[in-house]
C-alpha cells in the first residue's frame, strides 16, 4: 500500500502529526495522504500517563478545541508537595519552595487515553487511514538504505514459527517519508537510533518505570482538580529515587502512581511491591480506605531531556514525541512536548512534500523547526534536571534544581551530563541489602497477577514469545549468580520467574502477562532481552488511563 507518510504509533504524537499533516493539506489543496498504524487493539488501548495535561500545543492544533469538546474537563485547582520521610511521617511543602515546573496553574487532570481517543476522532475526520490492531513490526529500505516504509506483522503464526489456519501475512506500508512514534523504547526507532548512529552526540537515554493505579473513592474526599505529587520514603528507604503523584479527576476517580528511577543499584528492589507499600503511607492510604480499585498499568518513561535527545531525522523518515525523548522530566510531563514535536514534523514534512521531494533525503528542516521552536527553549530551560538528581543525590540535586528552576531567571549558565546507561548501574548481589516486602492485603495493596488482570492484557497465547533473548544461557550463567536475575523483580507484570524444572533452574517467561513497559529491555543489566511486538492488538486495553 502506497502512501505519502506512514506514521507508526497512534498516541499524543503520531496522531498530532497526522492531523497538521492533513490541516495543512487540506489548506493549501496539496491533496497528502496519510496512514497509521497502532498496535493495540484501538486508538487509546496501549495509553498510560498521570496525567496533569498542558494544553500548549492543543491550543494551536485545534484552538477551539472546547468547543469542540476535548475531554479536558478537570482544570488544575490547587498543588501540594508533600515529602514522605518514613512510613508515617511527612512534610507538606510551603508553595514558595515548590520548584517552578511544579506548578500547575491552566493545567487540566485529564485520561490520555481519553485524550488520545478524541485526537483519533479528529484525525478520522481529516481522513487519515487509521489502522488499530496493526503492530509494525520491521522497517523496509530502499537500495540506497532510506528508509522506504514498515511492515506490519504477520497474523496467526504458532509458538513454534508454523503458519496456522487463522495465518495472514502482514502488509507492506510504503511512504515518501515514514515518522516514528512508537512512545518510550520503541523498538523499531531503536534499531533506527543504533542503524543510523542517531545517538553519537548525546548522552546515555535514561529512564524510570511508572507505575499507576485508577481508584474510585469516597465523595467526601474527593476534590476533582486537586494535584499532590512528592518524593521520599519508600525509594529513599530502599536507596533508589523517584517520586510519586496523586491527581483527583473528575467523576470521584483518583489516578496514582510511582515513578522509580531505572538507575537504581540494588537489584533486589521490585518497583510494584515499592509502589504498593507506599499506598500505606497515611497521606494517600487516608484516600484509598474503603475505596475500589478499577483499572493498573505500566511504562517506561523516557527522561534525559535534551541532553540525551538523537538526531531526529535519516534518509526517509524522523523520530518523532518519546521515540525520540521529548519528555520534560522536571514538568513530569511529556504529552504536549510529544504533540509539538509531532506538528513541527508534519510541518517540515509537509514543506518536503510540496516542494516535490520523494523520501530519500532526509527532512533536516524538521531540526531547524524545532531549535527555534518553544519546545526546546523548555527543554533546553531544565536540562540539567535529570543529570543533577542522578550525580549530586536527592538532598543536593534538589537544592541544585531548587536555585536553577526559582532563583536563577535563566537557570545555571552551564550543562551536567549524566553518562552512566541505567542498565550498568546494578550492585552485585553479594554488595546489595535484601529487601523485603509485606504481602499485600487485597485492600490497599495487591499482588503482580491480580493487577495484570484487571488491566485488561491478553495475547493470542500461541505465537512467538516477543521477549527475545539474545543469548538464552546469561539469565542463568550471568543474571542469577551475579544479580540474583533482577528481571524476576523489575517487571510489575510477573513475566519472569526463576523456576526449577528437574533440579535445574531456567528462566520462564510468561509473555501473556506483558503490559508492553519495556522495562526489561532497558534495566536488563546484560542488555540481553529485545521487546518486539506481539501480534497485533495484543496488550492491554486501559479505561480511562
Amino acid at each position: 500500500m502506497e502512501f505519502d507518510v506512514v506514521i507508526v504509533g497512534g498516541g499524543p504524537a503520531g496522531l498530532s502529526a497526522a492531523i497538521r499533516l492533513r490541516q495543512l493539506s487540506i489548506e493549501s489543496g496539496h491533496e497528502i495522504s496519510v496512514c497509521l498504524v497502532e498496535k493495540g487493539s484501538e486508538i487509546g488501548a496501549h495509553i498510560l500517563s498521570g496525567a496533569v495535561f498542558e494544553p500548549r500545543a492543543l491550543n494551536e492544533l485545534f484552538p477551539n478545541w472546547k468547543e469542540e469538546g476535548a475531554p479536558l474537563n478537570t482544570p488544575v485547582i490547587k498543588d501540594e508537595i508533600h515529602l514522605l520521610f518514613n512510613e508515617t511521617r511527612s512534610k507538606l511543602m510551603p508553595d514558595w519552595a515548590v520548584p517552578k515546573a511544579m506548578h500547575n496553574e491552566g493545567n487540566y487532570v485529564i485520561s490520555l487515553g481519553n485524550l488520545v481517543r478524541w485526537l483519533g476522532s479528529k484525525a478520522e475526520e481529516l481522513e487519515v487511514n487509521l489502522f488499530p490492531g496493526f503492530a509494525a513490526s520491521e522497517i523496509l529500505y530502499h537500495e540506497d538504505g532510506s528508509v522506504k516504509g514498515v511492515a506490519t506483522g504477520d497474523m496467526g503464526i504458532a509458538k513454534n514459527g508454523e503458519k496456522k489456519h487463522s495465518y495472514t501475512a502482514g502488509y507492506e506500508l510504503h511512504a515518501k517519508y515514514t515518522l516514528f512514534a512508537e512512545g518510550c523504547r520503541g523498538h523499531l526507532g531503536k534499531q533506527l537510533i543504533s542503524k543510523f548512529e542517531l545517538d553519537k552526540d548525546c548522552d546515555p537515554q535514561h529512564y524510570g518505570i511508572g507505575i499507576k493505579e485508577l481508584w474510585e473513592i469516597d465523595p467526601a474526599k474527593h476534590k476533582a482538580g486537586l494535584v499532590l505529587h512528592g518524593s521520599g520514603w519508600p525509594l529513599s528507604e530502599s536507596g533508589s529515587a523517584g517520586g510519586w503523584f496523586l491527581y483527583h479527576a473528575e467523576n470521584n476517580q483518583v489516578t496514582l502512581g510511582l515513578i522509580t528511577d531505572l538507575a537504581y543499584s540494588n537489584p533486589y528492589l521490585s518497583p510494584f511491591d515499592e509502589m504498593q507499600r507506599w499506598k500505606h503511607h497515611p497521606v494517600i492510604k487516608h484516600y484509598l480506605e474503603g475505596a475500589k480499585r478499577v483499572s493498573y498499568g505500566a511504562r517506561a518513561i523516557i527522561k534525559g531531556g535534551l541532553n540525551s535527545l538523537p538526531k531526529l531525522t535519516f534518509a526517509g523518515g524522523c523520530l518523532i514525541g518519546d521515540d525520540a525523548g521529548f519528555l520534560n522530566f522536571a514538568k513530569i510531563k511529556g504529552s504536549h512536548t510529544a504533540m509539538k514535536s509531532g506538528m513541527l514534523c508534519a510541518e517540515a514534512v509537509f514543506e518536503a512534500l510540496k516542494d516535490g521531494r520523494e523520501g530519500h533525503d532526509e527532512v533536516t528542516t524538521y531540526t531547524e523547526k524545532f531549535e527555534n521552536s518553544w519546545l526546546y527553549e523548555e527543554l533546553h530551560r531544565y536540562r540539567n534536571f535529570g543529570p543533577a538528581m542522578h550525580r549530586m543525590g536527592f538532598l543536593m540535586g534538589a537544592a541544585f534544581n531548587f536555585i536553577d528552576q526559582n532563583i536563577l531567571p535563566s537557570g545555571f549558565p552551564f550543562t551536567i551530563h549524566d553518562n552512566k546507561p541505567d542498565y550498568d548501574c546494578l550492585d552485585r548481589k553479594d554488595l546489595a541489602r535484601k529487601l523485603e516486602y509485606p504481602k499485600p492485603d487485597g485492600k490497599i495493596s495487591f499482588d503482580k497477577l491480580s493487577s495484570v488482570f484487571i488491566s485488561g492484557t491478553n495475547h493470542e497465547e500461541d505465537q512467538p514469545i516477543h521477549l527475545q533473548l539474545k543469548d538464552p544461557s546469561i539469565p542463568m550463567s550471568k543474571n542469577l549468580p551475579l544479580y540474583d536475575e533482577p528481571a524476576r523483580l523489575y517487571c510489575p507484570a510477573g513475566v519472569y520467574e526463576v523456576v526449577s524444572l528437574a533440579g535445574e533452574q531456567r528462566l520462564q517467561i510468561n509473555a501473556q502477562n506483558c503490559v508492553h513497559c519495556k522495562t526489561c529491555d532497558i534495566k536488563d543489566p546484560s542488555q540481553n532481552i529485545n521487546w518486539v511486538t506481539p501480534e497485533g492488538g495484543g496488550g492491554p486495553t486501559y479505561p480511562n488511563m
